[in-house]
């Protein structure tokens, strides 16, 4: 793996901390009789490259569930955003092989059809967890995302020859990540996508 690709693994899991952070700031504070749980399970407190998320299914609780579903939504709109641009570099990371291949075919194709995407990401709505397992050393989670995206595809001449530039519009899509669970690499792989 190359260098820019572990400073890509590095800022990502340092936003979801941080995100994790700011979200929890706020318990800081308040007595509740559990202030020692809650500051053990405090991932900024666990070095980025260090941090995993265990689906074993006695352990994969609502709180696994959450941090989970927030680097996912973070991955989601950086894989949409990259794709529309047309910058598979940059998400190489993220992707399993064989997505990849797909999103590079789509590009390749765009291109040669002398079509341009237009993305404006405006948010996701909603997401979460629809299923979770572990196969042999491979975990797979299942994440249904409700997003709102402003998208369109003009040809050469910038013509609009399908989406809509002025309207948001809502996508659903269910994306199913995984990860080797022996491996010391924190990314979790994008592995398939339904519309």
């Amino acid at each position: 793996m190359s260098y820019s690709f572990e400073y890509i693994d590095i800022i990502l899991l340092a936003m979801i901390a941080g995100f994790i952070f700011l979200r929890l700031r706020g318990i800081l504070g308040k007595k509740t009789g559990f202030e020692e749980d809650i500051a053990s399970s405090f991932a900024h407190e666990t070095p980025p490259s260090k941090q995993t998320i265990n689906l074993n299914a006695s352990t994969f609780d609502e709180n696994a569930k959450e941090e989970f579903v927030e680097g996912a939504k973070i991955a989601y709109e950086t894989i949409i955003t990259n794709f529309a641009k047309g910058t598979l570099k940059d998400i190489k990371a993220l992707l399993d092989k064989s997505v990849y291949q797909q999103f590079e075919d789509a590009i390749k194709d765009r291109q040669s059809r002398q079509h341009s995407s237009e993305t404006t990401f405006i948010g996701i709505s909603s997401a979460e967890v629809k299923q979770h397992e572990q196969n042999k050393n491979m975990l797979e989670v299942t994440v249904e995302f409700v997003s709102e995206i402003i998208s369109c595809v003009k040809d050469k001449d910038n013509k609009v020859i399908s989406g809509d530039p002025e309207k948001i519009k809502k996508v659903l899509d269910t994306w199913k990540f995984s990860k080797d669970s022996r491996s010391t690499n924190p990314n979790w792989l994008l592995i398939d996508t339904q519309a």
